[in-house]
This record gives structure tokens, sequence and C-alpha cells, in this order.
């Protein structure tokens, strides 16, 4: 009687033991011998693609597996979008994106393409960015005020480069346009690259550009930096206003630098994820480009970003509706 209660015990236990076990595998990560993808809404060159970039380096160095970045760029992002919702939420899969995806392109449709708050995980903020007014370096204008003038009385002369439509540099610009009530002209390029080369060759003579971008490309004297659209000034740039110097206001909501999951991520690996992507870019030389590039550093937690992510949504539905634009 004694050795079959027992057997009985343990086959309780081992029963226990299978039942329980696929749980516990399914929260390995990384999983040995299986690459990460670091997916990129934009092409080669850009600054969202450099810091990716270098986030994958360190990330492979740490972990000790391949993390790749693949650029998916086009549709404001969302063919990358629908990259990472098609993806298992293993943590083996990564969308590095900013503003545009969560705060701005949902409130671009009548019926969005999807919810940023159950179509994905998020998996940490990086750091908030901000935009930079650049133009062409023989502009014949030198402060916002100058060329606010000059699109006045000239218009339709001013073409503004955007890294595509409804992204974020798109709606600052048509922002800038509705405050102002100048008229310029929308060239959209799919990325930050090659939009800034269209600047360089006089293609277009405006872009609200990333800092990063933005600080290297007017230290080369490749551009004129007229206004940060942005809340904070860049320790980089001192002589460069903001927005709100030049006496406009409604410039101050930050850009985000995000990490996202797809949907359905657990809490246990979501905060295996988060540690080490945070990890990696509090790392001494990804934060300094950071730092140094105009953003206000930040590596947050998974549940920080989330609100953040409430927040953004919610500042940038108001200023969309305010210009008007509409991708459907």
């Amino acid at each position: 009687m004694k050795n079959a209660k027992s057997f009985a015990v343990s086959m309780i236990v081992t029963l226990a033991g299978l039942c329980f076990a696929p749980a516990v595998l399914a929260q390995e990560w990384p999983v040995p011998d299986r690459p990460i993808r670091i997916l990129m809404p934009f092409p080669p060159g850009g600054t969202a693609d450099t810091l990716s970039r270098l986030i994958a380096n360190r990330l492979t160095i740490q972990l000790g597996l391949p993390v790749v970045v693949e650029n998916k760029p086009g549709a404001s992002t969302l063919i990358a979008v629908n990259e990472l919702r098609r993806s298992a939420p293993d943590g083996h899969t990564i969308l590095y994106t900013v503003t545009g995806t969560t705060s701005q392109l949902p409130h671009l449709y009548a019926k969005p393409p999807y919810d940023p708050f159950t179509d994905f995980t998020p998996l940490g903020l990086a750091a908030y960015n901000q935009l930079i007014l650049t133009v062409t370096r023989n502009a014949p204008y030198n402060t916002l005020r100058e060329l606010i003038d000059y699109a006045r009385a000239h218009p339709g002369k001013v073409n503004y480069a955007s890294f595509g439509n409804g992204s974020f540099t798109h709606i600052v610009s048509e922002l800038l346009k509705k405050t102002e009530g100048i008229e310029m002209t929308h060239v959209p390029y799919k990325g930050g690259a090659p939009a800034a080369q269209a600047v360089f060759a006089g293609e277009v003579q405006i872009l609200f550009d990333a800092p990063l971008t933005a600080i290297n490309n007017a230290r080369g004297g490749k551009v004129k930096l007229l206004a940060i659209a942005g809340p904070e000034h860049i320790a980089a740039i001192p002589k460069v206003p903001t927005m709100a110097d030049a006496g406009l206001k409604g410039f101050d909501i930050p850009g985000l630098e995000q990490l996202l999951g797809p949907s359905g991520m657990s809490g246990e690996l979501v905060a295996k994820v988060n540690a080490a992507i945070m990890k990696a870019v509090r790392s001494p030389e990804i934060a300094k480009v950071y730092r140094e590039g105009g953003f206000v550093f930040v590596a947050s937690t998974a549940e920080e970003h989330a609100r953040i992510m409430r927040e953004n949504y919610e500042r940038w539905g108001e200023v969309i509706r305010r210009t008007g634009i509409r991708l459907d």
C-alpha cells in the first residue's frame, strides 16, 4: 500500500513537471542558435538605422548570438509594422521605430491599420527625439523668421522634404504651414538619408531632420540650422534656438526613439528583453551617441514606455487634427 501511494505521488509530480515544462521553455530567451531580428522601417544611412545597428552590435556581444538589422522601409513604417505583427511573440523579432508608428500614423486614417496599444508590446524608450529645421547652405534666409517671411513673399517657391507621407517630418512641416499661413510644397522621400540628400542637391529647400544627421551635416557645411522643433536646447549646437524662442508655440512635443515587440509577449519575457536592450543602450559608446546627437536620453522600463506612449499619442492626435493631414 505504501509503495502504491509513493508511486502515485511520484506520477503526480512527474506529470505536473511535464505540464509546466512548456511554460518554462517558452520563457527561455534568447533561444540558442536563433538570431534576433531588429526591423528598421527606414532605409540604410539614416539616424534610426544608425542607432539600431549600434544596438544590434552591442546585443550581439552581450547575448553571444547574431542580432541583425533588417531594413523594411516604406508606407510610413507600415511595412515593417506588418512584419512585426506577423512575428511570433518570442523576443526574437523587435522593431526599432520612432514617433510616427505609435503616436501619429493611427491618427491619419479614419480606420487605423492597427491599434498601437493592443498590436504591440512596449519594450523600452531609448530616448526622446527632437527635429532640427535644416535649409540649403545657400538659402537666402538665416533665421526661422526670415524663412517664414521669404515663404510668405514667394508663395509656392519653398519645397520641403519629409521622410515620407505621414511621417514626423511631414506633420511638423504642415504644422509650420498652418501656424504661419504660408505655402510650401511637400516632397516625400523614403527615409531620412534620401531626404537629406535632396537638401544637399537643392531639390528642396528645407527639411526638419533628426538631430544626429542634422548636426553632422551642418558641421560638414552641407546645411544651415535654423531652429529646434522640440522642448529643449541641444548642447552640441547652443546657438540654435528652439521654435518657441523664435516665437512659435506648439512645436515642443518630443518624438520617441523606441523598441517594440509583437503583441502577446509575457511579462517575464518583456522584462528579460528590456533588460538586455537597455543594458546595450546604456553602454558608454551608445549613450554618448544619443546624448551628443541631440537626444534626451531615457533608457526606460517597459512600463514607463507604455505610459509615455499613451501620453505622446494623445498630444500628437491634437496636432494632426489641427493640420488636417490624412492618408486615406
